[in-house]
């Protein structure tokens, strides 16, 4: 049990419900400048990749790769940490390596060192494996209404993030001009600092008593990565995650590419990052009503619709409109997996099971964002669309294959 939700063991509910409520307000705003990070170097990081290489364009996504390979790294060293240290501690801490990788990423575009800008990019990424936290921070303790208002809460600060990363990124790109880009990379230091300056005032939470009213011992991961609802949920979870970095990562080298402007990019890329974060605020409703595995599938449908309204035409309206989808296909994707996996663990085998799927998560994250650059120098913005179809009926199958075994035991 990480130190935040340790806090007094004689607290009431009442006043762990208030300091829950209080450190959502935190993390919302820490998710506004920590949830900025990742859309200002996804942004430009192809861009940049390809400014950075005079041949061989096929490469210029590795920098965006870098960004998802390093929050693949970092969520189980995270986790550890914040089980030692606590969350407080834990976030300041995974706040400082995106100081550094701001910095970095600024001296690798003034000198033109391609390799020394995709470490700058990792080091980004370990931030955001911190950030990916936030949402587990948020439900550390208090009552289920108390909780389920606050991973709402948290998770709706990506609009602000939305906003201020895209925004932060066109008005700073020029503030080394002649040379692009670097100011925008630049603000992530200071952005990085504001976020640890934020997560500072964290209050410890709680919830001894949920973890007590559960006695059964912990189980092995290997025992609790075999139950077929838990390899449904990591399956859908990766997917999800998987098909949004896979299509984002390629969607400014292809509006770029189609003639359209890098102001565009950066807008489209906001339109998305919104459309991710902005129904966070009744998807947990969503999921009560409806239920789980439905949620997912019509998060799997609009990601499939993305990819029609992407493979149908170029203009801006078909980019932006796409990136929309894909954003909103995202969330319920993304969201109903996470709520699906937490009917696979026990209170006391929560942080173990949280970092393997989001190390599950990045590292299959990271590959696609690879593979995007490849793929659109390759086969193109059409294939990697067309990839989307098959990888949903794989989740869609792992859906029903856990609901036929579902009704077999109830009968």
């Amino acid at each position: 049990m990480s130190k935040l939700s340790e806090g007094n063991p004689g607290a009431t509910g009442v006043e762990i419900d208030r300091t829950v409520r209080r450190n959502a307000i935190i993390l919302t705003a820490a998710t506004a400048f920590g949830g900025s990070l990742m859309p200002i170097a996804i942004v430009f990081a192809g861009l940049v990749g390809s400014y950075l290489l005079a041949e061989d364009k096929s490469l210029a996504t590795i920098p965006a790769t870098a960004l998802t390979l390093g929050s693949a790294l970092s969520t189980i060293p995270a986790a550890t940490l914040m089980a030692r240290v606590g969350r407080r501690a834990g976030f300041i801490i995974g706040s400082v390596p995106a100081m550094l990788g701001g910095v970095v990423t600024c001296i690798a575009i003034l000198h033109g060192s391609f390799l020394l800008f995709a470490f700058g990019c990792l080091l980004t990424g370990c931030t955001a494996a911190f950030v990916q936290q936030y949402r587990f921070a948020a439900v550390d303790g208090g009552s289920e209404v108390a909780r389920s208002r606050a991973l709402g809460l948290v998770m709706g600060g990506g609009v602000l993030a939305a906003i201020i990363g895209p925004q932060t990124a066109i008005l700073t790109r020029d503030l080394f001009a002649p040379i692009p880009f670097a100011g925008a990379f630049l603000a992530i230091s200071f952005l990085a600092v504001g976020n640890a300056a934020v997560v500072s005032l964290l209050r410890p939470i709680s919830h001894a008593q949920s973890v007590a009213a559960d006695r059964r011992p912990a189980r092995s991961l290997s025992e609790i990565a075999r139950q077929p609802r838990f390899l449904a949920a990591v399956l859908c979870g990766m997917s999800s995650y998987a098909l949004m970095s896979l299509v984002m990562t390629a969607a400014p080298l292809a509006m770029v590419g189609c003639g359209l402007t890098q102001d565009d990019a950066a807008l489209g890329i906001q339109w998305h990052v919104l459309a991710m974060f902005a129904p966070s605020f009744f998807t947990g409703r969503l999921i009560a009503r409806f239920g789980k595995d439905r949620v997912v599938i019509a998060g799997l449908a609009l990601l499939s619709l993305c990819a029609v309204v992407s493979i149908t035409g170029i203009s801006l309206a078909h980019f932006w409109g796409a990136l929309i989808l894909l954003g909103v296909g995202w969330n319920f994707g993304f969201m109903g997996a996470t709520a699906m996996l937490t009917e696979t663990y026990l209170p006391q085998e929560k942080g173990k099971v949280q970092g393997l799927n989001d190390f599950l998560v990045f590292a299959t994250s990271a590959a696609s964002s690879f593979g995007a650059g490849v793929l659109f120098n390759g086969p193109g913005w059409g294939f990697i669309n067309a990839i989307i179809f098959p990888v949903a009926i794989l989740c869609l199958a792992a859906l029903a294959w856990t609901a036929l075994l579902r009704s077999r035991r109830m009968a």
